[in-house]
């Protein structure tokens, strides 16, 4: 007999979405925002800039393979081979580094599919690499035992790719019509003559158009990567998918990965994640902040989703240090999310000795740590001390933490303390655990340590040497007063 759907493609429906033990305890991902726009080595949405004339990409591009009423970005995506993919190896090394998840790229902006789709031709089996990379990337994972999750970006593509109907206005290629405005390609750069902006403009407002024929599209195409590979996560580049539209694709696409979830574990084991983080819409899944995070502890999981630097591989990139990517991991869990981490690849596969570096760094750092971030759940006060991250969409930059700054999680009755600053006196005074009392503290990759405890503040002597280069960690074994 078939088991009842749980879900309806309604918000009242969704809304009865329990976020799922596993994403809650695995803390960490790792994202392969990996495509064809990594081919020029220049940088997040290529596809796009090189057709905003006096960009530094449109410059790039001109004087690299040529003007794009020429040489078009249909020109440069069967140069991405992916020769020297090897997603065995990577996930290894993926793993190694702390991750209990990963994510692939299903498509980007630019209307290009990392799989062999049936309703796209301009996908990486039958121009370009030749390869299933989504397939492949599963494969790995499933391996692993890694839960594995597809992000897809193609909501905004129909208004995104409209600039490939534009021309120059000034200097030697004034008016010559880009390569977008050829018939024969229309299946690639689609039918949007109309949403060529008047103006050049970066960022287009509004993110998802409202046409029909394109939600139509967009349902089709995320219901095939659902039925697919039947992710565990589905993440959207922006907010819900097409709230005007009256029969709902977006509502339609979750239920029915949340439908196809259950009905091979028994239950919803899988996640959706979106960006709008009004309560009524984000408890549909999972609400994800890009390059950003809450100012405290959520009452809901969420994600933060960044990376180590630029989205496609950018040979202008400097990178986050591991330490930085640590102490974002800190903070984060301490308010209950998780941090998807983007590792940059270059067009053949493989990723550099500076993020080979920096996933070892994290390795080195998770390995000693990792039983503070793995499976816990939030204190009951994310932190303590005067610096915090500054809460500003897209902004990044480390703080100068001290050592009197610190972040918290729990199992049980143990709460981890993360001291973010080795400090010079040798001494972590730790003033949170006023309605506790504390019966033992372990320095996380030293041992057993010293401590006092008096009117609620705990005083923890530590050694000479700190066990990591980053946000030590002390285990706080605690019993209500």
């Amino acid at each position: 007999m078939e088991r009842p759907m749980p879900f309806e493609p309604t918000f009242e429906s969704l809304t009865t979405f329990e976020c799922p033990d596993w994403f809650r305890d695995a803390k960490l991902g790792i994202w392969s925002h990996w495509g064809p726009q990594s081919v020029p080595r220049y940088g997040d949405w290529y596809a796009r800039n090189m057709y905003r004339e006096g960009s530094d990409q449109y410059r790039y591009h001109l004087r690299t393979y040529g003007h794009p009423s020429e040489v078009g970005w249909k020109d440069v995506v069967p140069l991405w081979k992916a020769e020297k993919f090897d997603p065995h190896g990577l996930m290894d090394r993926f793993a190694a580094a702390g991750a209990r998840y990963f994510v692939a790229q299903a498509v980007h902006h630019d209307n290009f599919f990392n799989y062999d789709s049936s309703v796209n031709p301009w996908n990486s089996v039958k121009v370009g690499p030749g390869k299933d990379i989504v397939g492949l990337w599963k494969a790995a994972a499933d391996e692993r035992g890694l839960p594995f999750g597809l992000t897809e970006h193609l909501g905004a593509t129909l208004g995104w790719l409209a600039v490939t109907k534009g021309s120059d206005k000034h200097g030697p290629f004034a008016g010559r019509p880009y390569d977008g405005t050829d018939p024969r390609y229309r299946d690639f750069y689609l039918d949007n003559a109309q949403y060529l902006p008047a103006e050049d403009v970066v960022v287009q407002d509004p993110w998802y158009l409202n046409d029909p024929g394109w939600h139509a599209h967009w349902l089709e195409s995320v219901t095939e990567m659902i039925d697919r590979y039947q992710p565990d996560l589905l993440y959207s580049d922006g907010p819900l998918p097409f709230g005007e539209a009256t029969y709902a694709p977006g509502l339609q696409a979750v239920s029915q990965l949340y439908n196809t979830s259950a009905r091979i574990h028994g239950t919803n084991r899988a996640v959706y994640q979106q960006k709008d983080r009004s309560p009524e819409v984000s408890a549909v899944g999972v609400m994800d902040i890009e390059r950003s995070q809450t100012p405290g502890i959520h009452p809901t999981p969420w994600q933060t989703d960044t990376s180590v630097g630029d989205w496609f591989y950018n040979v202008r990139d400097v990178y986050k240090t591991a330490g930085h990517v640590v102490e974002m991991l800190v903070d984060i869990v301490s308010k209950n999310g998780n941090l998807l981490l983007n590792v940059p690849q270059l067009p053949d596969g493989t990723i550099d000795a500076e993020c080979t570096h920096i996933l070892d760094e994290l390795g080195a750092w998770t390995s000693v740590c990792g039983e503070g971030i793995y499976g816990t759940r939030p204190f009951r006060v994310f932190g303590e001390g005067p610096s915090s991250v500054l809460i500003k969409g897209f902004t990044e930059d480390r703080v100068r933490w001290t050592s009197s700054d610190f972040r918290f999680t729990r199992r049980d009755h143990t709460v981890y303390a993360f001291q973010l600053a080795w400090p010079a006196d040798g001494r972590a005074v730790i003033r949170s655990f006023v309605d506790e009392s504390v019966t033992g503290v372990r320095l996380l990759g030293h041992g057993p340590v010293a401590f006092e405890q008096a009117e609620g503040v705990l005083v923890v002597r530590l050694p000479e040497t700190a066990p990591v280069a980053v946000a030590n960690c002390l285990a706080v074994e605690v019993s209500p007063k």
